[in-house]
């Protein structure tokens, strides 16, 4: 029997499939990179509407710090903490908490707070919440996350931190409850956190960016 025929196709299809491979896993590092380069662009773009560029000096991408609190930090995972400083001195910390019961999953955010304990703002980094309902957490949808600017936990008050129909002062979305009250318990806990923790977050090294 001529074995021929066979060998040759045999070494064609390791070729084709050693080349395909190849192909793959090489638009995949490319395509990997352009996800990175486009999140990192967002990221920063978020970062500077919260905290305006003249605000601040320092590298605040990488001036970050890793931190754990499950409990009013939404998530067992690390949160990153970028810290945005002046001369040396602190400004404002960015928090990017985790609401962790939106209607269709975890939302992530970002809440900026001004050295004094007030909000500098609030940003949705992703999400999965229904179109037309829940994604006017969106600033592109609506103005309802730009109400927190200037808030803090005395403003207005425990009470008043939660959504008009739990009794507080927080509008929610017609049709739409659960987001905007997820959203509201997660701000709200990061200034909790931020009051606990605030004065040691400026204290300690930045860490690499890559932990993220």
């Amino acid at each position: 029997m001529n074995y021929r025929p066979v060998l040759v196709s045999a070494a064609f299809l390791f070729l084709f499939a050693v080349i395909g491979s190849g192909m793959v896993a090489y638009t995949h590092e490319n395509t990997a990179e352009r996800i990175h380069d486009n999140e990192r662009r967002a990221l920063l773009k978020s970062l500077h509407e919260l905290i305006a560029p003249e605000r601040y000096d320092n590298d605040i991408f990488h001036d970050v710090l890793y931190v754990r609190d499950r409990q009013l930090l939404g998530t067992d995972k690390p949160v990153a903490v970028y810290r945005a400083r002046k001369n040396g001195w602190p400004v404002a910390a960015v928090i990017a908490a985790v609401a962790p019961d939106g209607y269709n999953g975890s939302i992530r955010l970002l809440v900026a707070i001004n050295l004094d304990g007030t909000l500098a703002g609030v940003r949705v980094v992703e999400h999965r919440e229904t179109p037309g309902l829940g994604d006017a957490i969106e600033t592109s949808r609506s103005d309802w996350i730009l109400g927190f600017r200037g808030k803090s936990l005395e403003n207005p008050g425990k009470e008043g931190w939660k959504v008009k129909r739990d009794g507080g002062q927080f509008d929610q979305f017609t049709g739409a409850t659960i987001t905007p009250r997820a959203v509201v318990k997660a701000v709200h806990n990061a200034l909790l956190y931020y009051r606990q923790h605030g004065k040691e977050l400026f204290e300690q090294h930045p860490e690499a960016a890559s932990q993220s």
